[in-house]
Parts: structure tokens; C-alpha cells; sequence
């Protein structure tokens, strides 16, 4: 019996984990579980694991520090990786709010930051897209997009949409924004990464991760150097 206390299962797999998830929601319904999920790719992968995956992850990173009571399931092979430093992911949050100040200039500039890519049509997570006074955006650890509507330069309104059709739906008043990647790429990250790379690797001219981090691009299969 968890009682009032924040409990961590660790489950073989990802095929257990989502077993005893359901038998928890079944005999202890008013019990909060969560799952933490594996990136279901293979140790330095060359390529990322799924945006929604990423999403998933995510939003548990950004709500375990708020949590205090329930279970969380965690695939065994997925509690022995790094994780994102805590503060990365609640620094790197905004709040986007109906009536506030918005400049779309400094927006994507802080967007192309955090790893999400600028596209014409949104439709998968980590995705924006700009048209006029209009920016459509799927955060990370959202389970839909939304289209800001700016009115000279305030949020006039914020609507969900349907990523096939492109048509509005409802209305909320806020988003929040999570980071696309569980990768910092501040300055003090990139730098931190070169040194570990010059500590431990001696060919560093001809990598393409190297040049894609000190760029500040997030290549692909990054998550597996977490620092």
C-alpha cells in the first residue's frame, strides 16, 4: 500500500511496465500511476527516439518534481539512463499566456533553442510553424497543437487545432512549452560536451556530432550524451 507516498516500480520491460500499470488502475483505481517511458532504441542509436516518446518523457520529467504520492512504473533498461538535469527542463519551460506580450522574431529564435523545428505545416510534436500574425506550435508534452493569434503585438487568442484539417477547435487561455530534445544546448552545455569529448575521444575534425553540437543543432541519437 503506497499510502501517501511517491513509489518508483521498476518493471523487465516495457511490455511489464504497461502490465502493471493496468492491473494498478484496476485494483487501486484511485491511486495515481504513472509510466515512465524508454526510448525503445538500441544504445547509441543513429537516430532519436520517436517525438512522442521524447513528448511522454518529457512531461513526466516536468511533473516528477511536483509529485508526492502514487507509483511510477519505470522500465529497468530505462532507470539505468542519464536523465535530463532537473533544472534544464524547468528553466527551459515557458508559459505562454492569452494577453501577453509576444514578439515572434525573439519566439522562434528561443524555439530553434530548445530543438523545434520550423515547418509549414505542423503536425508532430516539436513542430512550429509562422504565417502572418499567426504561429501554430505542438509543445512537447502536449497531446495537441495550438495556433496563437496575435493582435498588433499581444496574444489575442490561443485555439487548439486538428493537425489533419488545420481547422480551430477550442480555446484555452494558456500553453505551456517544454523543451523538444531531453538534451541541453545552452553555451555552458555545448561547452561542457566539447571538453568531455576532447577528454575522452581523440578524432573530433571529421565527427558530425562534434560540428552539429558546437553549432548548437541537436543531432540525431544526442540523448545517449546526456552529460
Amino acid at each position: 500500500d503506497a499510502g501517501n507516498d511517491l513509489c518508483i516500480v521498476i518493471a523487465k520491460d516495457s511490455i511489464s511496465a504497461e502490465q502493471i500499470r493496468k492491473e494498478l488502475t484496476f485494483f487501486k483505481p484511485l491511486t495515481p500511476v504513472y509510466c515512465f517511458p524508454d526510448w525503445e532504441t538500441l544504445i547509441y542509436d543513429s537516430f532519436s527516439p520517436h517525438q512522442d516518446i521524447i513528448s511522454d518523457r518529457l512531461r513526466m520529467l516536468n511533473q516528477l518534481p511536483t509529485l508526492n504520492t502514487g507509483v511510477v512504473i519505470v522500465p529497468a533498461n530505462t532507470a539505468m539512463q542519464k536523465l535530463s538535469p532537473p533544472h534544464f527542463i524547468l528553466n527551459e519551460s515557458l508559459l505562454i499566456s492569452v494577453g501577453q506580450k509576444f514578439d515572434f522574431l525573439q519566439m522562434r529564435k528561443k524555439l530553434e533553442s530548445v530543438a523545434y523545428r520550423s515547418v509549414d505545416n505542423v503536425v508532430e510534436h516539436g513542430e512550429f510553424a509562422v504565417r502572418g500574425s499567426i504561429m501554430d506550435i505542438f509543445p512537447m508534452g502536449s497531446n495537441e497543437p495550438y495556433r496563437i493569434d496575435l493582435f498588433d503585438d499581444e496574444i489575442d487568442s490561443i485555439r487548439v487545432f486538428e493537425p489533419e484539417t488545420q481547422l480551430s477547435i477550442d480555446k484555452v487561455s494558456n500553453i505551456e512549452l517544454l523543451p523538444a530534445r531531453e538534451v541541453p544546448m545552452t553555451k555552458d552545455a555545448v561547452r561542457r560536451f566539447q571538453n568531455r569529448w576532447h577528454e575522452n575521444l581523440s578524432d573530433i575534425r571529421d565527427s558530425p556530432i562534434y560540428k552539429d553540437v558546437s553549432a548548437g543543432i541537436s543531432p540525431t541519437g544526442i540523448e545517449y550524451f546526456i552529460p
